[in-house]
């Protein structure tokens, strides 16, 4: 494997920019691909088999361009990771889950998780999380429109507000003082999401920790790239103009290639 290869970050749309926009922070010496596949978004709704053969097609992509790591910038995604068969020649890295972080910054001990509904029902932040410390309570919450909402550009409006209210107000009466984003669309959001639940509770988006994951594991490899400027490809598989939109809430979207790609 060579150090000048590229890293591959990847979501199914554009929630795992706000991962990229970490690794590009923590990692400006490396080269990396982004691919969101706005085709077909969401994928918390699909059938883990159909899930499966997504992943597998932006595996074979990343393949293809080479990459020495992926990540999978996508909970839905990370959670059926381990349905893979173990084929490709480089790393892949799966979204943190926050446990440790959450217990260190939870005071009452109620935690709340905000997910797709595949993250949800595979019950793995909750485990997690209890593995470390059973006597935490914690509250998942499925929030099946967030994800579909953000990639339609409705970071504000009637809908939006109208499913904050939905999902959020059951974890404020729940009485929850720390809340992990475990979906990479949701911290689009965060301004929302913390006026309805309230200042005092704590919002953790493990994508930093994602970030420093790939570090470590570049790191040990030796092939971590440290010695110029890297570059940044951005790839999606439909509506680009739109995906450059919203990334223009997270990232100077003029530095950055953007580019139409067809998996098929």
């Amino acid at each position: 494997m060579e150090v000048d290869l590229p890293i591959g970050v990847f979501d199914s749309g554009v929630g795992g920019l706000t991962v990229f926009a970490q690794v590009r922070k923590l990692l400006p010496a490396e080269d990396i691909i982004y691919f969101g596949d706005t085709k077909r978004v969401p994928y918390g709704p699909r059938p883990h088999a159909v899930i499966q053969q997504f992943t597998r097609e932006i595996l074979d992509f990343m393949s293809h361009n080479r990459v020495k790591l992926a990540i999978a910038a996508c909970n839905t995604i990370t959670v059926n990771l381990n349905r893979l068969p173990q084929e490709y020649s480089f790393p892949i890295v799966g979204m943190s889950k926050g446990a440790r972080t959450a217990l260190a910054l939870t005071k009452n001990k109620c935690i709340g998780v905000l997910a797709t509904d595949a993250t949800i029902e595979s019950g793995k932040h909750a485990a997690e999380i209890q593995a470390l410390d059973d006597k935490v309570k914690i509250y998942p919450q499925a929030c099946h429109k967030f994800a579909s909402l953000v990639e339609a550009e409705q970071f504000s409006g009637e809908a939006i507000e109208s499913a904050a209210k939905e999902y959020l107000i059951p974890l404020r009466e729940a009485g929850v003082d720390t809340v992990i984003l475990a979906c990479t669309h949701y911290p689009f959001l965060i301004p929302l999401i913390r006026r309805v639940l309230g200042p005092q509770v704590k919002l953790l988006n493990p994508a930093k920790e994602t970030a420093r994951t790939a570090q470590l594991i570049l790191t040990q490899r030796g092939l971590l790239q440290n010695k110029r400027l890297g570059y940044s490809r951005l790839c999606f598989s439909a509506d680009v103009e739109r995906a450059k939109r919203i990334a223009s809430h997270l990232l100077d979207v003029t530095t950055y290639e953007f580019t139409e790609i067809n998996l098929k």
